[in-house]
């Protein structure tokens, strides 16, 4: 069997490595199976091109794999018209977090055969042996499929226990010349970069989260070193941008992880995604000499009943004075704010642009978000509860519209107060980030014409 894993185009200069699909043909080639990726997002291919490809070439399947996002859905609703246009049009599967809460709904939408609900790994060979063999797909555990036209949606597949069983990412059949080009905050020209996962899932319960992960699994401190190492080797990666959710599950396991890196003698740079829960200065030293240079916090909010509402598990002390260790190691840290939670107002708003006012280190732009319920999202369903959303078709056809529009308004504000507030909030925050550009810029100058400095590359390099 020939498949076709698609990567869709983001509109982005440089697409973030797409580790999901890459871990998919990693198993698909393991067991045998003819792997080909089309890249539209390198080449930023128009869908028409998919559609023109399809007929050219003969594949029995096609594979397309979306987070959720209002651009993603629309995304994969012209793609997926793509290829239902196509007269060779193989059978056609979608998975990722984006259609795993609400699989009829995306069969529905996008007329794919089947969606793989939850981690892919193990069930689509299985899907794959079934369609190939001609045998019913209702008892393949997670996956939803149209059969007479309706929906069928099957039992939901245990997790993988064990992230190591499965084999590395499939980098090889990738451009990771193009890849490797992907920027993070603390990046140089020289650096290469590739992000990775050191585990999956996620150990606490936000109630905008909508991934149906639920519960940390880590990968082995030999498997994460052993995959750098070949990054380095094949690739020249100088970066590691962990991607999960989760590096920092606990004190104990960030301390051994980094234990590790140093007597590996990796020498890369790398960041993560980390909770406050755990950042704690003899950690955060420990990280630094570890080779990390930035950490991205989910902060969310700066009032002790918001971060209660959403169940994020944090008080502002903890927050403040993560911060504050964070800075004092060494590391830039993200800082990421959202607004419109239950119990969220201008008062709150207000606690968050001042937080990141006096906590910002310029090494990116701050801005404040509105909470988005995505489906799957204990506030998705609180929305429903409430009236405030229909259903799924309701939320991306009607309600979200744009990341940074309100979709579901849970304060007390009018939608027209709310979006004035946010514009007042993000104005303050784009200016103050502007106003040490200048600053900086301006210091570059007098270096240069006051001091002569020698190693000046140009106002356009800054």
């Amino acid at each position: 069997m020939r498949i076709l894993l698609a990567v869709y185009d983001n509109d982005s200069y440089v697409h973030f490595f797409p580790q999901g699909l890459a871990y998919i043909a990693a198993v698909l080639v393991k067991e045998g199976y003819d792997v080909e990726i089309y890249n539209q997002d390198k080449f930023h291919y128009p869908d028409a091109h998919l559609t023109e490809y399809l007929n050219k070439n003969k594949f029995d399947v096609i594979g397309v794999s979306i987070i959720a996002g209002y651009y993603q859905y629309r995304k994969l609703i012209s793609i997926s018209d793509a290829i239902n246009r196509s007269r060779n049009r193989p059978f056609y599967i979608i998975g990722g977090h984006g259609p795993a809460p609400e699989p009829g709904f995306f069969l529905k939408k996008t007329q794919a055969d089947a969606v793989v609900v939850g981690e892919g790994e193990v069930t689509i060979i299985e899907l794959l042996e079934a369609i190939k063999n001609r045998k019913p797909l209702d008892t393949i555990k997670g996956i939803a499929f149209r059969e007479a036209g309706k929906a069928v949606i099957n039992e939901r597949r245990p997790l993988i226990s064990d992230i190591d069983s499965l084999p590395m990412p499939a980098y090889d059949l990738f451009p990771m010349d193009y890849y490797r080009l992907l920027r993070m905050p603390h990046t140089t020209n020289s650096d290469f970069v590739m992000p990775m996962i050191s585990g999956r899932g996620c150990k606490f319960t936000c109630n905008f989260c909508y991934r149906m992960d639920k519960g940390f699994r880590p990968r082995s401190n030999e498997g994460i070193i052993e995959e750098i190492k070949l990054l380095k080797k094949d690739y020249g990666i100088t970066y590691i941008a962990f991607a999960d959710e989760l590096l920092m599950s606990s004190v104990e396991r960030t301390e051994s992880l980094c234990n590790d890196f140093i007597k590996a003698k990796l020498k890369v740079k790398w960041d993560c995604n980390g909770r406050l829960n755990y950042a704690k200065p003899e950690v955060l030293n420990l990280m630094k000499k570890a080779g990390c240079v930035f950490i991205n916090y989910g902060i969310e909010a700066m009032d002790d009943q918001v971060l209660k509402n959403m169940k994020k598990a944090l008080t502002t002390k903890q927050i403040i004075k993560g911060i504050e260790v964070t800075l004092e190691a060494g590391i830039s840290p993200g800082l990421n704010i959202i607004f419109g939670n239950i119990g969220d107002n201008k008062d709150t708003l207000n606690k968050g642009v001042e937080f990141l006012l006096k906590y910002d280190d310029g090494a990116q732009m701050r801005t404040i978000r509105p909470v988005t319920p995505y489906p799957g999202s204990p506030l998705y369903y609180y929305a429903i509860e409430k009236g405030l959303v229909k259903d799924c078709e309701d939320f991306y056809e009607n309600k979200h519209t744009n990341s940074d529009l309100l979709a579901i308004n849970f304060t007390d504000m009018s939608d027209e107060e709310f979006h004035k507030c946010l514009f007042e909030a993000n104005t303050r925050l784009v200016t103050n980030y502007y106003q040490n550009k200048l600053k900086g810029t301006i210091g570059r100058a007098r270096k240069l014409y006051l001091e002569r400095d020698p190693n000046f590359r140009g106002f356009r390099t800054l």
